[in-house]
């Protein structure tokens, strides 16, 4: 039973600029909203791999498969890190991945459209990873200390991604007048789905008051989305890519580029599992899943027999390991 005096020392801590820890008390609301929020977002860094997974087979050059290559298993790596602070909050990881694969758990809207030409990679790795470096920047200044650490080192690697999309779309932008369409074409249909990365409206967020208050985000969604759009139209004005929005203008009273009503129909579509892609991203993690029991017995049988072995030696001190490797694989004389 929480009482009313643990929640106000709870909240003073937050508002001090404390970080909580594992081990330390915490209300179950601040508990079960973390393991949503970041089980979440490790669930759209392992779905994030796939549409670019797709096309490391068809990079223009050995280069640029290599940089995809990495920057896949970049993501992977994200999601591990995220599934591990989880873990400290009791939650389990088996049912965590399940939760979204057979439940009712959420990742990210974007990955659910499609990525039809090169064009695409290299608009993700600028726009869409620009919008995840906004909001996980954010992140790293979290009031739970595991989350803020990991984002911290997401953020670092994040921002290489950013720069090598943006660099790979200033080439094309450059290039021939296919490769310029094919650019621009690229951007008009990612650049609202991007948009709806940061959530829905700060009218129609369920979560977004209690996050802050909390500490767990410092910032709204419609805070975070401007920030980005004012980021973006001065890097993009610099490699002559436009944005598909006739409303989009510099006011020089706010200081702030103001852009249109975003097509929220369409983003709570897709969040519903009607999007252009749901069907097909799930179907390949369920199968990744499923065909990869027997990866993770056997890890797990290797790691139980690793921990019998030292317990072994444990109980016997006195005899090193080596003697042990000898007297059951003794030399030839």
């Amino acid at each position: 039973m929480e009482t009313e005096r643990q929640l106000n020392d709870f909240q003073e801590r937050i508002n001090s600029g404390a970080k909580i820890e594992p081990r330390e008390w915490m209300p179950e609301r601040y508990r079960q909203q973390l393991i949503r929020m970041m089980s979440q977002h490790a669930h759209s860094e392992i779905v994030g791999m796939l549409p670019e997974g797709n096309w490391i087979t068809r990079t223009p050059s050995l280069k640029r498969k290599l940089i995809l290559l990495a920057k896949v298993q970049d993501e992977a790596g994200h999601g591990l890190y995220l599934y591990s602070a989880t873990e400290t909050l009791g939650a389990s990881r088996q049912d965590l991945i399940e939760g979204y694969l057979y439940g009712n758990a959420k990742y990210s809207s974007i990955f659910n459209y499609p990525t039809l030409t090169y064009a695409d990679i290299c608009v993700i790795g600028w726009l869409v990873d620009g919008a995840a470096i906004v909001n996980q920047t954010m992140l790293a200044k979290s009031s739970y200390g595991p989350y803020a650490r990991a984002n911290l080192r997401i953020c670092r690697e994040e921002s290489f991604h950013k720069k090598q999309g943006y660099e790979m779309l200033a080439k094309m932008a450059s290039g021939t007048p296919a490769q310029r369409k094919m650019a621009q074409d690229a951007v008009n249909r990612w650049w609202w789905p991007t948009l709806m990365m940061f959530g829905p409206p700060d009218s129609d967020s369920p979560n977004s008051a209690e996050l802050i208050r909390w500490g767990v985000k410092t910032k709204t969604n419609d805070e975070l989305r401007q920030s980005y759009v004012d980021r973006m139209v001065m890097e993009a004005e610099q490699i002559g890519i436009t944005f598909p929005d006739p409303d989009l203008t510099y006011n020089s009273e706010t200081g702030h580029w103001e852009f249109g009503e975003i097509p929220w129909n369409e983003f709570y579509d897709v969040i519903r599992g009607n999007g252009p892609m749901n069907r097909e991203r799930m179907n390949a993690r369920r199968k990744a899943y499923e065909e990869g029991v027997w990866v993770r017995e056997a890890a797990s049988a290797y790691a139980e027999k690793r921990k019998e072995k030292k317990l072994e030696q444990c109980e016997s001190p006195d005899k090193p390991d080596g003697l042990h490797r000898a007297k059951r694989f003794p030399r030839s004389v």
